[in-house]
């Protein structure tokens, strides 16, 4: 009787190439040096580093949610649902993890933080123009964002493009129009510049659609975009429950009102009307 034949031993995996003429192609692509050097304390606390390197996750996480939601937009206006599901879709994930970044600092006392708060002088988050991009997607749109980034010559023509540009919400609301959803001029010829206000035609709009098909290309593009709003929703009462663990009802940095302000905001949903047309479904 045969033996049967062996299968031969796998190979011992190749030593991997070491020796480069220059830096790493890996150092080349990530920018892993200039990241992990941007990080300079004002303050002894060792607290601070933790505060200062989430915050600048937060700030990378904002650009690749901007990066999403502009493509969304842009293959909503050629009518391409697909490619703006699939950007919406990868988004939800990215919130999934801007929201986890308030993780580390959402256990911070009051003394923890204080340690090293005064090296924070006027800064606070709402100067961050990635996340007014975002703000301005979602239409939440405001002129006055604009001011803290007069000295900042790109930033600021930056913004100002968004604010005057459509908003990702705008153009979901022109494709419905396109699509035969009867919504008026008062909502499709708006001044995109100034914030969204809700409407009753365009609750109308998503009660007519999602009482339809719920398998449509247009109510996956409503789900996704609820998805989107609910982490937002999410993303904002996380910023709210970390700020008053750590400073109570204090005003905030940079003469912002605080736990007022973010519990104000924390209020408002996104996309207003894909959750009160709901009610009439």
């Amino acid at each position: 009787m045969s033996l049967q034949a062996q299968p031969p031993e796998a190979s011992e995996p190749e030593t991997p190439h070491l020796d480069f003429a220059g830096t790493t192609p890996y150092e080349d692509y990530v920018q892993a040096d200039v990241l992990t050097h941007l990080q300079h304390t004002l303050s002894d606390d060792p607290g601070e580093m933790v505060f200062l390197v989430t915050t600048q996750v937060m700030e990378l996480w904002f650009t690749v949610i901007v990066h999403e939601w502009e493509t969304a937009a842009h293959a909503l206006r050629g009518d391409d649902v697909p490619t703006a599901v699939a950007a919406l879709k990868r988004s939800v994930r990215e919130l999934d993890a801007l929201n986890a970044s308030w993780r580390p600092l959402a256990q911070l006392t009051p003394a923890q933080f204080n340690s090293y708060r005064a090296a924070l002088g006027e800064g606070s988050g709402f100067q961050s123009a990635m996340y007014r991009r975002m703000e301005f997607l979602l239409g939440e749109k405001s002129a006055s964002m604009l001011v803290p980034h007069r000295a900042a010559p790109r930033v600021h023509a930056e913004l100002e493009k968004a604010l005057h540009e459509p908003s990702l919400y705008d153009e979901v609301l022109r494709l419905l129009a396109r699509r035969g959803y009867a919504l008026p001029d008062a909502v499709l010829a708006r001044d995109v510049s100034l914030r969204y206000e809700p409407s009753a035609d365009v609750e109308a709009a998503w009660t007519a659609l999602y009482s339809g098909d719920p398998d449509a290309e247009l109510a996956r593009l409503g789900e996704a975009l609820t998805d989107v709003a609910e982490l937002v929703w999410r993303w904002r009462n996380d910023h709210l429950v970390a700020t008053r663990r750590a400073m109570g009802a204090k005003s905030g940095t940079g003469g912002s009102a605080g736990v007022a302000w973010l519990e104000k905001r924390a209020q408002k949903n996104v996309f207003p009307e894909l959750w009160t047309a709901r009610s009439h479904v």
